[in-house]
């Protein structure tokens, strides 16, 4: 699978971190791609800095030769991991300034899995029309919300469970846990 991660300035560092610590590049194509605004919360909220898995390819926010800037050769998927409303909104609106947002735009329009999670909270008017752009577009909108069943003891294992749900939607297999139990009798 060929998968591109972004990061924008939206708080929430450490769901990106434990999504790229989750991503086997030797069964995956990772692309990865930062809003100028992402180095800067990656830097405060990541003081070690972003561990990037080894065979992954950063790209410059500023340049449209990257592979996933056309539809010719579009990734399998795109997550957009945190996401900030403004980027939520300018893909909403077809508003294509940069590569980021203009992979976004060539998932919408070759129908590839766009994922978007924003964290945000609390959330406007405007910024549920957005996300009703995008759902109608056909994105997928994955709030940073973690669940608390899985009785997570660590802020990593908490983010896991947000991580856990972008993987099953991005259709990556992987080990966390746990899921729902079926109901027994």
């Amino acid at each position: 699978m060929k998968l591109l991660v972004a990061i924008t300035g939206a708080s929430g560092a450490i769901y990106t971190q434990r999504l790229l610590d989750r991503i086997d590049t030797r069964q995956h194509e990772l692309h990865l791609v930062m809003s100028s605004y992402a180095q800067q919360v990656l830097a405060q909220e990541l003081p070690d800095g972003l561990r990037v898995p080894a065979g992954a390819h950063q790209h410059s926010i500023k340049s449209m030769n990257a592979p996933f800037a056309s539809g010719t050769n579009a990734p399998d998927a795109m997550v957009i991991i945190p996401c900030t409303m403004g980027t939520l909104g300018r893909i909403a609106h077809g508003y294509s300034a940069d590569v980021l947002l203009r992979a976004a735009d060539v998932c919408l329009k070759e129908k590839r899995k766009l994922i978007l999670v924003p964290r945000e909270t609390p959330l406007n008017l405007v910024h549920i029309k957005n996300m009703e752009l995008l759902l109608l577009a056909g994105a997928v909108i994955l709030p940073a919300n973690p669940y608390f069943y899985s009785g997570a003891k660590t802020f990593d294992a908490l983010a896991d469970t947000v991580v856990s749900r972008v993987l099953d939607h991005v259709g990556i297999a992987h080990d966390i846990g746990p899921r729902w139990a079926e109901e027994t009798d």
